[in-house]
């Protein structure tokens, strides 16, 4: 399979203190690929001086593309904007900070001549990243994979390089709410591992504090499965049953053995339960609504203040 051109994604925010040592890292990588390359940088929102690191390596290098977002949409609009952007039949995606190696690419470039249309980088291990971090990832991509129905790759991020037929796939995608992460495994598709040892970040801090990472966990469930909604309605109708049987049974012990009506702790108990259990359940179904009513908008998801590409197109 021979490749005209493949397109690396990067987005950004905030990475100043990194981009220079990622474009030379960068820059050594494609010397060995026979292939021509766009890297398109997409600035979400960065309030630093990364637009204008970005605009000066734009000068020196005729490979490099930039769009420009509005504001600060996150990481997985940022990616969407990419994609829809880049003019590769061939797309990767990775991290500015350096966690991804660029030197990974050209043995993933020939896992895609070799046939496959998704290769995704699977880390071994994970340099700084602390034992509770580790656990609650690896419970919640499991319990992703449970509720979703589908295969999610564990110890996988954002870095995989993707066929022009993937890529046509992940365009067809016209959601609102989104998980990057459970839309590469919803395409399907031949898919293959490579692996590597992630390192700790070049420079800067991270962007992600378990806040938001419990919010992208919350709304990558809630949008890749109705599995939550059924639980509820399941938990009810046992409650229900259960209830029913047990008024039948308080009534009969009233009646028969004439034993008064007793427990106010034990019913207070029952209300509290029951009354957490009808807030938990209207938070999921507020979850749910909320989705809807940001699907029914219909809102563009981002929008760009400027882009500037590397390739021309003829006229």
């Amino acid at each position: 399979m021979q490749v005209s051109l493949l397109s690396i994604l990067i987005p950004v925010y905030n990475e100043v203190e990194c981009l220079l040592l990622l474009h030379e890292r960068l820059s050594e990588v494609i010397r060995q690929l026979d292939c021509r390359v766009e890297i398109l940088f997409v600035n979400d929102g960065s309030t630093d001086d990364s637009l204008d690191i970005i605009r000066e390596l734009q000068h020196s290098d005729g490979r490099i593309s930039c769009l420009d977002l509005s504001r600060n949409f996150g990481k997985e609009i940022a990616m969407r904007a990419g994609i829809d952007y880049i003019k590769g039949e061939i797309l990767t995606i990775m991290d500015a900070d350096l966690q991804h190696p660029p030197e990974l690419i050209p043995v993933m470039l020939e896992e895609i001549k070799n046939g496959y249309d998704d290769v995704y980088a699977c880390r071994r291990t994970v340099k700084g990243e602390s034992f509770l971090k580790r656990t609650t990832s690896r419970v919640y991509y499991r319990f992703l994979k449970f509720v979703s129905m589908i295969d999610i790759q564990e110890n996988t991020g954002d870095f995989r390089m993707f066929s022009h037929r993937a890529i046509c796939a992940l365009r067809e995608l016209k959601e609102n709410e989104l998980n990057m992460k459970y839309l590469f495994s919803h395409i399907g598709f031949r898919k293959k591992p490579v692996y590597f040892e992630q390192d700790e970040r070049v420079a800067g801090k991270t962007k992600w504090n378990y806040l938001k990472l419990l919010n992208l966990a919350v709304k990558g469930i809630t949008s890749s499965s109705t599995m939550p909604l059924r639980f509820i309605s399941l938990t009810g109708g046992v409650i229900s049953l259960v209830s029913f049987l047990f008024l039948i049974f308080v009534l009969l012990k009233a009646i028969i053995y004439g034993d008064p009506v007793t427990g106010y702790p034990s019913l207070m108990s029952v209300l509290l339960f029951l009354g957490g259990l009808i807030l938990l359940a209207l938070g999921i179904i507020g979850e749910y609504l909320g989705i809807i009513f940001n699907e029914t908008k219909k809102r563009p998801v981002y929008f760009v203040k400027n882009y500037e590409s590397c390739i021309r197109t003829e006229t």
